[in-house]
């Protein structure tokens, strides 16, 4: 778990894809990235397409790339509720207070379960992590 947090944490901008209502595949590139309680979280808006998507379908992929190795995480996105998780993630974003406030109905933290994670590159073979 925490190799996958270091790296996505190193390439600041990760892209999560997930599915609407009527199957069409939407990615979105993300910046937030935390561990609460020993799951992988980040951050969202309520009002947001993607947390609809999310709701309706949690199935997601990650993709990450540090210019040598990418980082791909196939995972069950949960709504983690409490408002510790919150409290943290704004924290460690403190620019997300000026859009999001703890228990604000809007400031929507994901946790990520039934996880694998793979870090592949073209020169060493592919490492699986599970979660």
């Amino acid at each position: 778990m925490e190799r996958l947090y270091q790296f996505l944490k190193k390439c600041g901008v990760y892209y999560i894809a997930t599915v609407d209502s009527e199957m069409r595949p939407h990615v979105r590139p993300f910046g937030t990235i935390d561990v609460f309680d020993g799951k992988l979280c980040f951050q969202t808006g309520a009002k947001k397409p993607v947390a609809r998507q999310l709701d309706g379908n949690p199935n997601v992929e990650i993709c990450a790339y540090d210019g040598t190795t990418w980082l791909r995480i196939v995972a069950v996105a949960a709504e983690e509720p409490r408002l510790e998780a919150q409290e943290q993630m704004l924290e460690a974003y403190p620019e997300l207070k000026k859009l999001y406030s703890v228990g604000d109905g809007n400031n929507r933290i994901y946790k990520l379960e039934h996880g694998v994670g793979s870090f592949c590159s073209f020169s060493e073979a592919p490492i699986e992590v599970e979660f």
